[in-house]
C-alpha cells in the first residue's frame, strides 16, 4: 500500500500570497485548443486559485469613450466567493508538473514544489487533505493520460474573503468530458452571470445643460440627453470546457440628479428623470422656454462663491440575465455616477 502524502495547509494569508505570485513558465495549451483560461497575462500556464478561465466578451452597447462598472443597488448582495473550473488536460498537468509545478493545488490545502505534484497525479500517491472530506484523497496513475476530460480546481477572485474554509477546497480532481462535476460549488450558467456583473463597462453620464456649465439663481437649467445617447450594454461569459454559457444585459431605466448643494430644487422632486420610449431622457431646452419648469432640470437659490457646485448624474441601470440551460432571472440594479462643475450667477438675465 502506497503512503499518503500530507498536503500543506495554505492557512495563513501571508503563505497564500506567496503561492499565487509564482511565475509559471509553461506554455498553456495548444493551437486551436479551447482551454484559454488558467493562464497569467502573459499567456503562460498557472496553478493559481484567483485566476479564472471564464472568458467574458461584450456583444453589444458602446464600446468608445470613457466607461466604468456599475455599483450594486443591493448592498448585501454579493457574487459567489469561489467555484470550480477544469483547468489541466491530462497532457498540461503533465507538462506543468514535470516542467514547473509551481502554484497551488487548492484553495486551502495546497502544495508547491514539482515533486509534490508528481507524487499525488504520476505516482498515484494517496494525499491527506485538512479542510475537505474525504480526509485521504486516492492518487492518480500517469495524469490520466489516455482518458478525456480535465482535472478541476478551486477559483475564487479573493481568497481572503471565503469563511467558510470547506467551499471550493477540494484537491484537484479529475471530470470526465462533458460532465460537470455533482458538488454544490460546480459552476452554473447563474455563476457566469454573477461573475459578469462587474465587468459589465458602461458610458460615463455627461447630460446636455442649458444653460451650459454656467446657471442663474432663481432660474431653471434644463438637463437632457439625446436618443441613442445609451444602449443597453450586454456580456457573454463562457467557461470552456463546460459548454456553459451567460449573457448578462444592462438596460438603462433613469437618470439620478443630485445638484451638490441643499440649496436648489430638482425636477421632478424626487431628482429622478425616467428614459423617453426614443431612449432619450428628459427634453431640449428650446427657445422662449427659460421660464417654463423643465420635465428633468435644476433651480439653483444660492449663487457659487468661488468653488463650483458638483452636479451629479447617476444613470440607473437594469440587469437581466439568461443562461445556455434556458435559465435566467434579474440582477441588482447597478448605477454609475459622474460629476461636472456648475457655476452660478445672481445676474437674472436670460440668454434666449
Amino acid at each position: 500500500m502506497k503512503a499518503p502524502h500530507r498536503a500543506i495547509p495554505l492557512i495563513t494569508t501571508s503563505l497564500v500570497v506567496t503561492l499565487l505570485s509564482s511565475s509559471p513558465a509553461g506554455a498553456f495549451g495548444g493551437p486551436g485548443s479551447d482551454v484559454r483560461g488558467g493562464t497569467n497575462d502573459s499567456g503562460e500556464l498557472s496553478a493559481s486559485a484567483s485566476q479564472s478561465r471564464i472568458k467574458v466578451t461584450q456583444t453589444s452597447g458602446p464600446t468608445g469613450g470613457k466607461q466604468g462598472t456599475v455599483a450594486s443597488t443591493d448592498v448585501n448582495w454579493k457574487p459567489p466567493p469561489c467555484w470550480y473550473e477544469p483547468v489541466f488536460t491530462p497532457e498540461q498537468l503533465k507538462n506543468f508538473s514535470e516542467n514547473d509545478g509551481s502554484g497551488d493545488v487548492g484553495l486551502r490545502d495546497g502544495w508547491y514544489g514539482s515533486e509534490l505534484w508528481t507524487d499525488h497525479f504520476r505516482d498515484e500517491k494517496d494525499a491527506n487533505t485538512i479542510f475537505t472530506k474525504p480526509a485521504t484523497v486516492k492518487g492518480y496513475k500517469n495524469y490520466n493520460l489516455g482518458k478525456k476530460g480535465y482535472f478541476w480546481r478551486g477559483v475564487a477572485p479573493d481568497v481572503t474573503e471565503i469563511d467558510d474554509t470547506s467551499l471550493c477546497s477540494r484537491l484537484m480532481f479529475w471530470q470526465d468530458a462533458g460532465q460537470i462535476p455533482d458538488d454544490p460549488n460546480a459552476p452554473t450558467a447563474e455563476t457566469l452571470a454573477d461573475y459578469a456583473y462587474d465587468k459589465v463597462k458602461v458610458p460615463e453620464t455627461e447630460v446636455e445643460l442649458k444653460p451650459a456649465a454656467k446657471s442663474t439663481v432663481n432660474l431653471p437649467t434644463w438637463v437632457w440627453l439625446d436618443k441613442g445617447t445609451f444602449q443597453d450594454v450586454k456580456v457573454r461569459a463562457e467557461l470552456p470546457g463546460t459548454g456553459l454559457w451567460a449573457e448578462t444585459t444592462a438596460k438603462p431605466v433613469a437618470l439620478h440628479l443630485n445638484p451638490g448643494t441643499k440649496d436648489a430644487e430638482v425636477f421632478p422632486a424626487s431628482g429622478d428623470c425616467e428614459i423617453n420610449d426614443d431612449g432619450s431622457i428628459g427634453t431640449p431646452y428650446t427657445k422662449g422656454a427659460a421660464d417654463k419648469t423643465p420635465p428633468c432640470g435644476i433651480r439653483y437659490l444660492r449663487a457659487t462663491d468661488g468653488a463650483p457646485y458638483q452636479l451629479s448624474a447617476s444613470v440607473t441601470w437594469q440587469i437581466t440575465w439568461e443562461g445556455s440551460d434556458g435559465s435566467g432571472g434579474d440582477l441588482p440594479d447597478g448605477t454609475f455616477e459622474t460629476t461636472q462643475d456648475m457655476n452660478v450667477q445672481e445676474i437674472q438675465s436670460i440668454n434666449r
